[in-house]
Order: structure tokens, then sequence, then C-alpha cells
């Protein structure tokens, strides 16, 4: 069964999204020269600051770079200042154990949640010791089951790697590797609304068989959009807000820290 929010089917949900984290157990550790912790904390303040009422809190996927608990304490500890429930999935740096372990008894990990008059479905689409994504037969029959058991609410499906092209070169071997599985289940199900994932650090909003095809940025570092080879961009931390209505529209939109400086380090610690 899923966990139910205490927000009236007729009121208008409001869910932050947080992607790729990638921290540490050590707070002073660094990613590409970008120290994790702080950029988090950067971001948190944002959405601290520009969203005051929070519905549901969705962590997409490599909250962690090491797979340590301590990264993961520190992950929980963070988010924890802002007032919302919260989901997390695994992404392929992740250690779905460890992280099992960072939230026990907790609801953090719960794969589905009814919020106002709209239902989150969370899958997990990390494979142990490989980059790219893949959703087992497991995962396909929690989502359709997820879907055919609310027929009258607007469905998201939120996983970790991206189903469809994001025309960065470099990333297309790296995505979901099953998409057309994915696929045949969301077209039987109309009343699926949008699609939500992380992996990619970078903005993408894009339509689908009338379905919302989203992507958002790192908390952390950055990928250039378009490019061939791996490449970081100078945009900044940032995270999505989506605005979900009771009758099926979703407003969202990206917001990114202000004033953010960071001189990307090629040879430090890598992605």
């Amino acid at each position: 069964m899923p966990s139910v929010s205490t927000l009236n089917p007729d009121a208008v949900a409001l869910l932050v999204q947080l992607s790729d984290s990638h921290l540490f157990a050590d707070p002073d550790a660094t990613l590409l020269g970008m120290n994790t912790h702080n950029s988090l904390q950067r971001v948190i303040d944002l959405v601290q600051a520009q969203q005051p009422q929070i519905d549901l809190l969705l962590a997409t996927g490599d909250l962690s770079q090491d797979g340590t608990l301590e990264s993961y304490q520190a992950f929980r500890s963070q988010t924890a200042k802002i007032p919302a429930p919260a989901r997390w999935i695994p992404g392929n740096h992740d250690e779905p154990g460890v992280m099992a372990q960072a939230t026990m008894g907790s609801a953090l990990l719960e794969s589905t949640v009814d919020v106002g008059n709209w239902r989150v479905t969370l899958l997990d689409s990390a494979v142990p010791g490989s980059v790219p994504g893949y959703l087992a037969d497991a995962q396909l029959q929690l989502l359709a089951r997820s879907l055919s058991e609310a027929p009258a609410r607007h469905h998201l499906v939120c996983f970790h790697h991206h189903p469809v092209s994001i025309d960065c070169a470099w990333m297309k071997p790296i995505g979901l590797r099953n998409p057309e599985a994915l696929f045949a289940v969301l077209d039987r199900f109309p009343q699926v609304k949008a699609v939500l994932w992380g992996h990619v650090h970078q903005e993408i909003d894009r339509q689908r068989n009338g379905v919302r095809l989203l992507a958002s940025p790192s908390t952390c570092i950055q990928f250039a959009p378009g490019s061939d080879d791996f490449k970081v961009s100078e945009e900044a931390p940032g995270y999505r807000w989506l605005r979900l209505y009771p009758d099926g529209r979703l407003d969202t939109g990206v917001e990114r820290v202000a004033g953010f400086a960071f001189q990307v380090d090629y040879g430090s610690n890598g992605y």
C-alpha cells in the first residue's frame, strides 16, 4: 500500500527534486574540484528561501559518491532541514545495502506515495557494479501494479537513469538499457503525466505521447548539454520544483544557486 500524504486531493502539491549530490564520508572531499557537501547545503538554503511549504522531497539517486554510511547520514541530516516527507532512490554510485541501513526505521525508501490527487512511483534502475541502468521485471511489475491500482489519480514516475537520448554522445551508453520495456508499461496507462529522472546533471524538459519527460541539475557539478565527450558545464548547482494540480496539470522549473564560483579540476577525483 502507498503512503498517503495529509494533503487534500483538491489541493495543489508542491514537490522538490534534489539529484546527484555525490557526497563523501569526508565533508571536505571534492568531486572534480567541487566540495559536494557545501554545494548541497547551498542548494538546500535556496530551497528553504524559495519554497516554504513543500509536500514531498524527492532524491533521485547518486546521493553518495563513495557509498559510505557516513555519506548517507550526512545527506539525511542536511535534507532534514527541509520540513517535508522525503523519498530516496538509488543511482549507479549508490550502495543500496548501506542506503537501507542509513534509512532504517523511516519511510525514505518506500516506492509509492499519494500526494494530493497524484501518485508518485519511485523505481530502482540501478544495477550493482554497473554504470548503465536497467529496470528489472520486479520493478516493471511494481510500476504496472501502482498504475493499475490508482486509475483515478494522475501519476508521476521517477527513477535515476535517462530513458531517452539527451544528445550527449558520451552519456548514450550509460542510460537506461531497457527503455522500451518501461514505455510499454507507461503507454498502457493514460493517467501517467510525467517521468522524472536524475543522472544527467542537466535540465531536460520534453514530451512523449503527451507525457512530460523531465531531468534536472545536480546539486553539485553540471554536465555540458550536447557534448560528445565528458565535459563539465559552468552552470551552478540547482534543483527542480514541480507543482502538481488536481486536474493533472503540471508546472515545473529549475532554480540554481546565484553567485556560485567554481573552477573545474579534471585532474582531481573524477565522475
